[in-house]
């Protein structure tokens, strides 16, 4: 199954629509430059009313592990997604006490050995590129880099992903999850639900398309 994950979580009715709608996890962005910034009370609390089986992410940016794991304790989310310049020592640090999704935007200049420095890392997260920017800026990542990332290594697929490209996305690079913010939002950290509903509605419909094959051999 092809894991979902609703990033820039601010607000309990976008979690409760999203949870309905069938994500698997939600992300709770506490990088303090980010327009989709949680207050620590409010991530708490929208945390302590997800269903037991939806993973909750805390996203940090260039952000200590000593406050990663105070803001984990208070939080209780169930991963971290760096999506920062960490080093692979801050990453291992971070990797020893929970799991964690390293971000990384994709450019040209950005080889696959770059992977191979971050072996503690339960996931990549590949993002789009936008000058200033670590995440959240609806650009759409290299399909064909994270097809080959893909083959190899497990890749939650980000960056511009939205109802009308999604399917077509999952076909290509077949990511082990994906994941979407801007693409489903009215405004940044305020989800469109009727929105949110039909990407979850496509992931699945692609998934489907996927596994007809294998269900029905020539």
């Amino acid at each position: 199954m092809i894991r979902i994950k609703i990033c820039g979580i601010t607000n309990l009715a976008d979690a409760k629509a999203a949870t309905e709608a069938g994500a698997n996890s939600l992300g709770f962005n506490f990088y303090e430059k980010s327009l989709r910034r949680v207050v620590t009370a409010d991530a708490a609390q929208i945390r302590s009313k997800l269903p037991k089986e939806v993973e909750a992410v805390g996203v940090f940016v260039n952000a200590k592990p000593a406050d990663i794991n105070s803001l984990r304790a208070f939080v209780r989310f169930d991963a971290a997604q760096l999506h920062g310049d960490e080093t692979p020592d801050i990453v291992s640090r971070v990797a020893s006490s929970l799991p964690v999704i390293k971000a990384f935007r994709v450019d040209a200049n950005l080889p696959f050995s770059a992977f191979d420095k971050f072996s503690d890392v339960f996931a990549f997260l590949l993002d789009g590129v936008r000058a200033g920017q670590y995440g959240g800026t609806g650009q759409t990542t290299d399909w064909d880099f994270a097809r080959r990332a893909a083959a190899s290594r497990r890749i939650i697929l980000s960056g511009g992903l939205k109802v009308e490209n999604v399917a077509e996305a999952i076909r290509i690079v077949k990511p082990y999850a994906v994941d979407v913010a801007s693409g489903v939002e009215s405004k940044p950290g305020k989800k469109d639900h009727v929105r949110l509903k039909e990407f979850i509605n496509e992931v699945r419909r692609a998934e489907q398309q996927l596994e007809a094959p294998l269900a029905n051999p020539t």
